[in-house]
């Protein structure tokens, strides 16, 4: 099993999109990428921990490549708005793709330069090494399935 790490706008949507994928056999929801050391969704939504809300993916590479998970990430956000995600707005939803090796980083970066070929504005998702990953408060593990919802505003 291989990881991959997205952040995409609210992450309720991202992990429904995700977790509903042929080969990804597990999906998370939490933060990444700021300063604050095991962030709750309170302090990630004031703005001042620097957490983006994530999802942590677990896929296997014989089912479906990291490619293909990429170009699942870019078809389901809209890279080309900064720290904004349809209504929501805050840093905390920015488009980020947290790599987890050299590989994974190579491939990001050529799928950004493929994906941006097919658009009139620049993409401003981030790039950029994995950083500790802080799982979610459970009530936001799998938020869309327990409602009986199949989607939020993607």
């Amino acid at each position: 099993m291989e990881q991959a790490t997205f952040g995409a706008g609210c992450f309720w949507g991202v992990e429904e999109v995700f977790r509903n994928t042929p080969g990804v056999t597990e999906t998370a929801v939490g933060y990444s990428g700021g300063q604050t050391k095991n962030p709750t969704y309170h302090e990630v939504c004031s703005k001042q921990t620097g957490h983006a809300e994530v999802v942590s993916v677990t896929f296997d590479p014989t089912q479906i490549t990291y490619a293909q998970l990429l170009d699942i990430f870019w078809n389901n956000h809209n890279p080309t708005t900064l720290n904004r995600q349809g209504p929501d707005v805050g840093n905390q939803y920015r488009s980020v793709i947290f790599y987890h090796s050299e590989s994974q980083k190579a491939e990001a970066k050529a799928s950004l330069t493929k994906f941006q070929a097919r658009l009139k504005r620049r993409i401003v998702t981030e790039i950029t090494p994995v950083c500790t990953f802080y799982r979610a408060e459970e009530y936001h593990q799998r938020y869309l399935e327990k409602r009986g919802l199949t989607h939020c505003h993607l």
